[in-house]
């Protein structure tokens, strides 16, 4: 199935993006983006300050059909015509999976098109390879509002988990920090927004970790807790909100730079060859981080791939890409009786 271009329906609905799309190509790519419709729930969560999980299921399971038939249309392809269906099966907030998840089932049922199971930080994890055609291996730097992890890539299923939080995941930093600082939702933006105006060196903010290697595989461990408990007790004095921002900014890409440059000595022992940086999840679309790893990457003899901003946050084109990929590698698809998942490591997908 490698030899000739592949055209799958992605679904996505692992936290508060509904999304479906359509992709077609070849690996390593890149591929061609028929169709990618999101629909954002951003104003449905807004006034709580996070994404309420019952208030996300609801919504996927209202919406989800238009965005499929709109995903259709647009792409000007029927399902009997597509190669397979691919939806996110973990990990993610486990009502919205299980609504995405079975309707991917009744969809390849009704087909009889493969079913593929994919897991969603797989799906950010190849991103580079459908925008950017990136050959294997490469060092990945998955950044989002619920995971923070560095991974060596060796193949589709060759996943090496070099370093993940011990604590909070770096987006969800973000939130929190704009919620401390009265900053609007989603917080990541906001305080982006905030620190382009403000002095990175207002506030000598702690870098939790840094220069410190763990024992074991996972040596470049990332802590965020610790940062974000100092920037509260900061906010209860008179601070500007600007310099509050781009201090905490500033210490997030230390800790990124710092980590990341340890996970690139492991990497560089596994793959002795490897020098690419790929930048994935929702936090990637920061420019700020992005060049502050791009100066990291000069200093280190890497090139840095960062994907197109709407390709870094939840989508379902990535889900498709996957898709792609495994169908590519020789995958028959995945039993109708597959589960969804709401944790599922990188490292487990391998084979």
């Amino acid at each position: 199935m490698a030899s000739k271009p592949l055209t799958l329906l992605g679904i996505e609905t692992s936290c508060d993006e509904t999304a479906a799309a359509v992709v077609r190509g070849t690996v390593p790519g890149p591929g061609e983006i028929l169709s990618n419709i999101v629909f954002s729930q951003t104003e449905a969560h807004a006034p709580y300050g996070g994404v309420v999980p019952e208030i996300a299921s609801r919504a996927h399971l209202e919406i989800l059909d238009g965005i499929i038939e709109r995903a259709l249309s647009e792409a000007k392809i029927s399902l009997a015509e597509l190669d397979g269906i691919a939806a996110t099966a973990g990990p993610g907030l486990i009502g919205g999976v299980m609504v995405g998840l079975t309707t991917a089932k009744a969809l390849a049922l009704g087909s009889g098109k493969p079913l593929v199971a994919v897991n969603h930080l797989m799906g950010h994890a190849l991103t580079a390879r459908l925008t950017h055609g990136v050959e294997f291996p490469f060092l990945l730097l998955l950044v989002s509002g619920g995971h923070c992890q560095l991974v060596g890539v060796g193949g589709v299923d060759d996943f090496r988990l070099y370093g993940s939080t011990i604590d909070d995941a770096v987006g969800e930093a973000f939130d929190k920090t704009a919620k401390i600082l009265g900053l609007p939702y989603p917080g990541g933006p906001a305080v982006e927004a905030a620190a382009k105006n403000g002095n990175s060196k207002a506030y000598d903010l702690p870098r939790p970790l840094l220069g410190k290697r763990g024992s074991g595989r996972a040596g470049a461990d990332f802590s965020f807790s610790g940062l974000k408990t100092a920037l509260r007790q900061l906010a209860e004095t008179k601070v500007s909100v600007e310099d509050a921002s781009a201090s905490f900014q500033a210490a997030v890409i230390d800790i990124l730079r710092d980590r990341t440059r340890i996970a690139m000595a492991m990497f560089r022992r596994d793959f002795p060859n490897g020098n690419k940086l790929v930048l994935a999840g929702g936090v990637a679309a920061n420019q700020a981080i992005g060049a502050g790893l791009n100066k990291l990457c000069a200093e280190e003899d890497f090139t840095a791939l960062i994907p197109p901003p709407r390709l870094c946050t939840d989508n379902a084109a990535m889900i498709a890409w996957a898709g792609v990929e495994r169908l590519s590698a020789g995958g028959a698809g995945d039993a109708l009786s597959v589960s969804p998942r709401a944790r599922w490591p990188l490292a487990d997908t391998a084979s």
